[in-house]
């Protein structure tokens, strides 16, 4: 093992002190907004409110998570991202699996898929397909389109191939079928990226904003991101929670904006650790024997 000299030392000490830096710059502007969220109306229109919250109250939050129009888009938003990341995730690991195996015609069928990922149609086209095939104001339109990232795509194909082969042919050999070795050997080895494939697109679909904006002009199916932006353009942001100018006498219409923030933005971090484990498992741990 070679022995660190103090110069190595002094380099990661600087890297980590960098890192460290850029992560608390990072995360500064989410706690401010976190703060106000939480903090008394006084605090944040007199400009108080830094890292740590001021005169420290619930009732903004409350009031936000209570309105019926934040529930009905929370509702449409974990709806859209729970069905479109099932339905992803399983049409992408589906699609990847025969193009990883040297096929006839697969370099063919892989520049189709990247030529789709360099270019588009363009919006207006986008949008007339759309109407055409009847999905506005009909939240599919918001999953089928984006149904497989080519993206993802590779990257779970580039994680097959690198799947030994003798898993396969050893399977092959006591008599199972293709869809036997997909579902039984290969997926559950593939649990890691799968994993955080989904992620991917589970965060995709929750942040999903500009979807939304074009396709969806009914306020029933409002996800919550176009629900934050009202409430960001609102002026008074008492019309944006269907709250009285009474019931916000105490709230700020920034501490509104901050509050839905927050409740726009936490849902979808309790995701991730329920995820957390795959990252770091060995995937082929006693799959191969000698």
């Amino acid at each position: 093992m070679t022995k660190r000299t103090k110069g190595d030392l002094v380099l990661d000490t600087a890297v980590y002190f960098f890192l460290i830096l850029l992560g608390v710059i990072m995360l500064l502007p989410l706690i401010n907004v976190l703060s106000k969220a939480v903090s008394a109306e006084w605090a944040i229109t007199s400009g108080k409110v830094g890292i740590l919250p001021v005169g420290f109250q619930l009732d903004t939050m409350k009031e936000v998570i209570s309105s019926s129009t934040f529930i009905r888009a929370f509702g449409v938003s974990v709806g859209v991202t729970v069905v479109g990341t099932i339905i992803s995730i399983l049409m992408t690991a589906l699609t990847a699996y025969p193009l990883s195996k040297r096929l006839p015609g697969i370099p063919f069928i892989m520049v189709l898929f990247i030529f789709t990922m360099l270019f588009s149609g363009g919006l207006i086209p986008n949008y007339l397909l759309m109407r055409q095939l009847h999905l506005i104001n009909n939240l599919w339109v918001l999953i089928l389109p984006g149904m497989i990232s080519v993206f993802n795509l590779l990257v779970i194909k580039s994680y097959y191939e690198s799947l030994p082969e003798a898993l396969e042919e050893s399977a092959r050999i006591d008599g199972a079928k293709t869809y036997t070795i997909l579902f039984r050997i290969i997926l559950p080895l593939s649990m890691p990226v799968i994993a955080t494939i989904a992620l991917f697109y589970a965060v995709g679909f929750w942040n999903d904003y500009f979807g939304p904006m074009i396709y969806i002009n009914d306020t029933a199916l409002k996800t919550l991101q176009l629900y934050l932006q009202d409430v960001v353009m609102d002026a008074s942001a008492a019309n944006a929670v269907n709250k009285s100018v009474d019931d916000l006498m105490n709230m700020s219409p920034e501490g509104i904006r901050a509050a839905t923030v927050v409740a726009s933005t936490v849902p979808i971090l309790f995701v991730y650790p329920f995820l957390q484990k795959y990252f770091i498992k060995g995937v082929l741990i006693g799959s191969v024997k000698g």
